[in-house]
């Protein structure tokens, strides 16, 4: 036997005649595959991804069936426990589902403690770096593209929270995110924009704001808040956060 044959014989096995018939030149493949491309072999077999949330943690799970009964909800808690991703995975739902007809996205466009500096460029080229988190959320959730085709549609909208005053957002869901660098006075003016057949998350975390302590307003309007009944205030705790657990532990000693 050459040395190319005993090679061949070692990659594919003794030879058997019986593995050819009627064209030498085809092998056929063994039949005792456990999958096959064909379809009728893949009944069991899961054909499409949809791609659905499901909550982690008990505070998840609050934050859920609280958007879902309520028309007003206050997510605050640390970071990494999912409030934003949430609050947009829920208005991206709504959306699909034909129960609201816009988003809409709204944050502060406040520093984190440096110095950006004149931007160049039109107005949403300077506020890209503050609302590229949202952006992030929901390529997550849509594809880019179809994110593009639905802003220029007018079927989501982002924008500072500068912007909002004087609308009234019906037939929408709003999230304002990074509620805690918002004074009192703007969080008044952002939760009276919702309108009719509408749906309003506010996020943040009290302790990690870009404002002077006596200045961000978040937490003082949860306090208020949380005693009207059609109101939902939903706190999360470090157990619910679901990133690194070294961010847990983090923010459990800093």
């Amino acid at each position: 036997m050459t040395k190319r044959a005993l090679k061949r014989q070692v990659r594919e096995g003794a030879f058997d005649a019986g593995q050819f018939q009627d064209d030498g030149k085809i092998r056929r493949l063994p039949v005792e595959r456990a999958w096959s491309p064909l379809a009728h072999h893949n009944d069991d077999r899961e054909q499409g991804y949809l791609k659905t949330i499901k909550s982690k943690s008990p505070g998840q799970d609050e934050l859920i069936a609280a958007i879902d009964a309520k028309n007003l909800v206050m997510a605050l808690g640390p970071a990494g426990t999912g409030k934003t991703y949430l609050a947009i995975a829920k208005a991206v739902e709504a959306l699909e589902a034909g129960k609201v007809g816009r988003i809409v996205l709204s944050r502060p466009a406040v520093e984190a403690g440096e110095s950006l500096g004149f931007l160049p460029g039109e107005m949403e080229d300077k506020l890209a770096p503050y609302l590229r988190p949202l952006y992030d959320a929901l390529s997550d959730r849509l594809s880019m593209k179809r994110v593009r085709a639905l802003m220029t549609e007018g079927a989501i909208e982002i924008a500072p929270v500068g912007f909002m005053r004087g609308r009234t957002l019906n037939n929408a869901f709003v999230v304002i995110d990074e509620a805690q660098n918002c004074t009192y006075g703007q969080l008044k003016m952002l939760l009276t924009r919702l309108g009719w057949h509408s749906t309003m998350v506010v996020t943040g975390d009290p302790n990690q704001s870009d404002l002077l302590p006596e200045l961000s307003g978040l937490g003082p309007v949860a306090d208020k808040l949380e005693a009207v009944s059609n109101i939902a205030v939903v706190r999360l705790k470090d157990r619910d956060i679901v990133r690194h657990p070294l961010v847990a532990e983090m923010l459990g000693v800093l």
